[in-house]
């Protein structure tokens, strides 16, 4: 195996997929008191709200109905706060309550300790070959995410 690949590994790309998507469920699985389904319309509804919920639901790719059974819980748990839309009257705009907000943080910082945890058993040229592999799996992301249509 070439120790200095300069063209794309179809091998290093399969492994590099199911790694990072191992790593991906484990993380998901330290999740607290809200569903997955929650947790993510809380992160949309973080970065763009407020937001129209059927808004919400395109962003999260789910129907509508769908949306408003997620929104139920968000609302019952004081994470999220409906409001009358100021444009529509006949729909409603959802932003994150402080309680909202204090339970992404706790997600985050959460899922940030777990993956310090594992780094500490990393040696330390592991630890270099991560720090140098972070801007470019970054960079990786940003182009193979899916176009906005």
């Amino acid at each position: 195996m070439n120790s200095s690949p300069t063209q794309p590994d179809t091998e290093v790309a399969a492994r590099l997929r199911v790694a990072l998507g191992r790593l991906n469920r484990q993380l998901l699985q330290r999740q607290s008191e809200a569903s997955f389904a929650q947790l993510s319309a809380l992160f949309v509804i973080e970065k763009w709200g407020p937001i129209r919920i059927g808004d919400l639901a395109q962003r999260e790719k789910v129907a509508a109905p769908s949306m408003t059974r997620t929104l139920s819980g968000l609302v019952a748990a004081g994470w999220v706060q409906r409001e009358p839309d100021p444009e529509d009257g006949r729909s409603f705009m959802v932003s994150l309550t402080p309680g909202g907000a204090a339970l992404i943080t706790k997600v985050r910082n959460l899922r940030t300790a777990a993956l310090v945890q594992g780094m500490e058993r990393l040696t330390g040229s592991q630890l270099e070959a991560l720090h140098a592999a972070v801007p470019v799996l970054e960079q990786l992301a940003d182009e193979v995410e899916p176009k906005q249509r």
